[in-house]
């Protein structure tokens, strides 16, 4: 089977989703490169909040959009954990976000012990499907070959199970054979509902 690029099948989807104007979050900012796409979907009267716990994160991704205005003046850099996204977006935004982009696991060159962490990734998924526009859509690429991984990609497709259907559709890519050790995409689209509600009150069901 065709091994196939998980980044570029992300970068695809919110590519035909975003415009400039839009809001959208990185929440997991490491090299930047996924900031430095959005910026550049919606630049120059957009906006993109990026997030990441690793203050080397935070100003290699400065540095990288530097020099590139607009793409600068249309960023916000969070030194922050994703879980806090919520409480970082400015309040008049909530529900208007149009595209939130995960790449779990550890920043790329950099410590690898340094690792995005189960309990936290439910939270900031979480926030982001309530803060998330209708219409809007959340990307999330999951690495279960490294340690943790496995873990945090399991409650992933847990909490994913558990979304509204009526209010969610959930798929999942795979990066060549369907094995639980693959890499996975998994791509969250948030339906217009049967009826008008709160956007933060809205992503379970109720049990």
């Amino acid at each position: 089977m065709k091994r196939i690029s998980l980044l570029n099948s992300a970068h695809n989807v919110i590519r035909n989703r975003l415009k400039p104007g839009d809001s959208a979050i990185d929440a997991t900012v490491g090299n930047g490169h996924d900031t430095l796409f959005l910026a550049q979907q919606v630049a120059p009267s957009g906006h993109v909040y990026g997030f990441d716990i690793q203050q080397a994160a935070i100003d290699a991704t400065r540095d990288k959009l530097a020099c590139k205005t607009p793409l600068s003046d249309c960023l916000s850099l969070i030194h922050a954990s994703h879980a806090n996204m919520k409480e970082n977006i400015p309040a008049q935004l909530h529900g208007k976000i149009n595209a939130i982009m995960f790449n779990l696991g550890y920043l790329p060159g950099g410590d690898k012990s340094v690792i995005t962490l189960t309990d936290s990734t439910l939270a900031a998924l979480t926030a982001a499907s309530q803060i998330l526009a209708v219409n809007g859509i959340i990307t999330l690429l999951a690495y279960p070959g490294h340690s943790g991984g496995d873990t945090e990609t399991d409650h992933v497709a847990n909490w994913c199970e558990q979304l509204d259907r009526q209010r969610f559709a959930v798929n999942i890519f795979y990066s060549a054979e369907h094995k639980d050790s693959a890499p996975r995409l998994f791509v969250i689209d948030k339906r217009v509902a049967e009826y008008q509600e709160n956007p933060e009150n809205c992503g379970y069901f109720n049990k």
